[in-house]
């Protein structure tokens, strides 16, 4: 063989497995927004990337360890319980009220709200609720009360942040969200102060 043969045998161009990794996860968290659990399958979201299902299961196993790896990638809650615990009520309050909406976690939202109608879908949801950002905010707000406390909290914030994300905004002048900014903060520093 001469070196223009050897040349031109090269084998196959590698592939980026984690450019693959990431398509995948992407194309499952767009189907499991606007297709319910049951409704999605791993052919389904296999094709959307263009790849094969065994590779999907090689890469997240089965269908409900990419949910879980989806309903994760969608945003943790953990930034609630990072920062000064003295600033709690106005650094979430103001993250609330004017920062800009994140299509990851509106997206969260929308899995969850499609997967209500799957058990196990729901299993999920709720066992990650719990174990990833329930259970330590309910550890990190602390005290007897420290778990009703919590969930008040995460409750207000996830219905203030819902009721902006799906109104486009809250309709209201600047100084209106300041004194809205200003009365929220207030309501949860007294909840994680107890």
């Amino acid at each position: 063989m001469g070196d223009h043969e050897l040349f031109c045998t090269a084998g196959p161009r590698p592939r980026n497995a984690e450019a693959t990794r990431s398509a995948i996860l992407d194309a499952a968290r767009e189907r499991f927004a606007r297709e319910s659990y049951d409704d999605v399958g791993l052919r389904d979201i296999a094709g959307h990337v263009g790849v094969d299902a065994a590779l999907v299961s090689r890469y997240f196993g089965s269908k409900e360890e990419l949910f879980e790896t989806v309903i994760d990638s969608c945003g943790k809650g953990g930034e609630l319980m990072s920062g000064d615990r003295a600033t709690f009520g106005q650094r979430v309050a103001r993250d609330v009220i004017f920062e800009p909406k994140s299509e990851t976690k509106l997206m969260g939202l929308m899995i969850m709200l499609r997967s209500i109608s799957s058990t196990k879908a729901m299993e999920v949801v709720q066992r990650n609720a719990n174990t990833r950002f329930h259970g330590p905010f309910a550890d990190w707000v602390g005290g007897p009360e420290g778990a009703v406390r919590a969930r008040l909290a995460a409750g207000f914030i996830m219905g203030m942040a819902i009721s902006r994300d799906i109104t486009g905004g809250y309709s209201l002048t600047p100084e209106q969200c300041e004194r809205m900014t200003a009365r929220m903060a207030t309501i949860l520093q007294d909840l994680i102060d107890g």
